[in-house]
């Protein structure tokens, strides 16, 4: 398959590798938290979050607890036209990539190159990204022309081009932008691909009041339209390409039934001829036709000839729905509309080219039911969060949603439209906004680096559940959502290992014989373990062991060695056991 190349493309291919794990730092001032939250740390806020940060290092500081388990991604990146005035500056220690950047990574319309630093930027998040979707979950991009064919084929390279779902366009702007000196630009693409094309299951929308209206002749069995059996789309569906899709079809001109085989009843031959005459073929063959004869009738056109008809019946009105379409025009998803609700809540504060929460709210229902996680990556004025509490306040849902915004705003825009439509807004027009939506969050900023050198030489320990879901994610390559704290210092398993942490953020604690693995505390591991998990592999992480390998290979141990010197946090030795 062609793969999509740029300048850099070497250098940032694992830049999200390296990038270091971040502990979540809470603001409880700038929080809008639940009484069950309170006192909470970072991720440890199991409701919805709002980080304030690099949305690279926010993005890899989410792993440890989210990866894998996001339902829903909608991310609205620079489009990159060359007058947002973003910067490049991830910190890739290439030379080359330094001296490339030397202008700090300013984009403007000027730099010939600003096509590959937005592909530069964009590859390590996506790659995270994907990291972050449940296997059943899908991403949707906001993009316009500027970078939008090369953001196809960089989603092909990181999410494969056989999860590609969709490229749906949305009339975002009816009148136009004016400034155009060519056409005038109405629409913008929303790109959509899936983790696993085949664990999604996209959601069926209600059919419209004039869908519905289409159902107008009535049987024994309800209410029916009529859909053609001819397959219109002649060019690839035809006698060659289907022959065993073309067969004449034989009508009783009296009542307008049919059969497979001519009589004196069934006189009327009617084969799939196009209106030119070539020959085409049904949508059905003769078995499928045979089985159910009655749903297929003829009917006879105004000047002569017959065409021939499949019934399509009114489904019950739970069961009303169809497709969502790839064009959408709803009035609803419009700028102007996003726009104005903006400045209606905040009333005060500006912000360009804000989205509707309406867009956000289509791609979330395709895919997501009332418990979903939602992740927006490049937050901007809070839409997403928006949507999100719309729906839960229209269903009574539980969804979740994780923005993540890099800005100076994220305070006093982002997070204050979320504080606001939460509460309500006096002012509103809208009655829900008004009264306020309810829901809360946990206001964010990334904390010290979660590698070794900080392990070490850092002034502040992490705490347990942080650094165990650390260890999970880099060790054992999973994602934690609770921790277990068992007495024998376990805190969780995977398909393969089961997984026990020796450690407290303490430095009494860390300098004593507690924190070492000990023969007894090996055999109750192995014991609780039981016979039923022995196939898994026991991995016990702890600064010290007071016991032999030979030892540990007898329980179906493998010690893992906290840094040498993490209890010299503070200068200290080892206390003598």
């Amino acid at each position: 398959m062609p793969a999509l190349d740029f300048k850099g493309k070497q250098f940032v291919y694992a830049h999200h590798l390296g990038v270091p794990y971040r502990t979540l730092e809470v603001d409880a001032k700038k929080s809008v938290l639940a009484k069950s939250e309170k006192g909470k740390k970072g991720a440890e806020a199991d409701g919805n979050l709002i980080i304030h940060g690099d949305n690279l290092e926010a993005l890899k500081a989410l792993l440890p607890r989210y990866g894998g388990r996001v339902n829903c991604i909608y991310i609205d990146p620079p489009y990159n036209t060359g007058n947002e005035g973003w910067c490049y500056n991830d910190n890739v220690n290439a030379p080359l990539m330094k001296r490339w950047l030397k202008d700090n990574g300013e984009v403007n319309r000027e730099d010939m190159e600003r096509h590959d630093k937005w592909l530069c930027m964009m590859w390590p998040r996506l790659q995270l990204l994907r990291e972050l979707l449940a296997e059943d979950g899908v991403i949707f991009i906001s993009i316009d022309d500027n970078e939008q064919h090369r953001l196809r084929l960089l989603m092909d390279d990181i999410f494969g081009g056989n999860n590609f779902v969709a490229q749906i366009t949305a009339q975002t702007n009816p009148r136009g932008r004016s400034l155009r000196q060519d056409l005038a630009k109405t629409h913008e693409f929303i790109l959509a691909f899936a983790k696993n094309i085949n664990e999604i299951k996209i959601r069926q929308i209600p059919k419209s009041e004039k869908t519905i209206s289409e159902y107008r002749k009535k049987d024994d069995k309800g209410y029916y339209r009529l859909l053609r059996l001819r397959n219109t789309g002649i060019q690839f569906f035809n006698r060659k390409t289907r022959p065993n899709l073309f067969f004449p079809i034989y009508v009783n001109p009296k009542n307008g039934k049919i059969a497979l085989s001519r009589s004196n009843l069934y006189s009327v031959e009617v084969k799939p001829l196009s209106p030119s005459g070539e020959e085409g073929c049904w949508t059905w063959g003769k078995e499928k036709i045979k089985e159910t004869p009655l749903m297929i009738v003829g009917e006879e056109k105004r000047n002569g000839g017959w065409r021939i008809y499949r019934k399509d019946y009114l489904p019950q009105e739970e069961e009303a729905t169809t497709k969502e379409k790839s064009l959408w025009l709803d009035r609803e998803i419009n700028h102007e509309v996003g726009k104005e609700m903006l400045a209606d809540i905040l009333q005060g504060y500006s912000f360009d080219y804000p989205k509707s929460p309406y867009l956000v709210i289509k791609c979330i229902n395709l895919i997501c039911d009332g418990n979903a996680l939602i992740l927006d990556s490049f937050a901007g004025s809070g839409t997403t969060a928006q949507a999100v509490l719309e729906l839960n306040k229209a269903d009574g849902g539980d969804r979740k949603f994780i923005l993540v915004e890099c800005e100076k705003y994220a305070d006093k825009i982002t997070a204050e439209r979320v504080r606001r439509v939460i509460k309500g807004v006096p002012k509103a027009k809208d009655a829900n906004l008004k009264k306020g939506l309810g829901g809360s969050f946990a206001f964010c900023t990334l904390g010290s680096p979660m590698d070794l050198e900080n392990l070490i030489s850092g002034k502040k320990l992490p705490d347990y559940d942080l650094l165990a879901r650390y260890i999970a994610h880099t060790a054992a390559g999973v994602s934690l959502p609770k921790i277990a704290k068992g007495k024998d210092w376990f805190f969780g398993e995977s398909t393969q290992f089961r997984m026990h942490l020796i450690y407290q953020p303490d430095k009494k604690f860390l300098r004593s014989k507690e924190s070492a693995l000990t023969g007894e505390l090996a055999e109750g591991i192995s014991k609780a373990a039981g016979k039923g998990k022995a196939a898994k592999t026991i991995l016990v992480f702890a600064p010290w062991k007071f016991m032999s390998q030979k030892e540990l290979t007898s329980h179906g141990i493998t010690f893992c060695q906290l840094p040498y010197a993490i209890h010299r946090l503070y200068g200290d030795e080892m206390e003598a056991v």
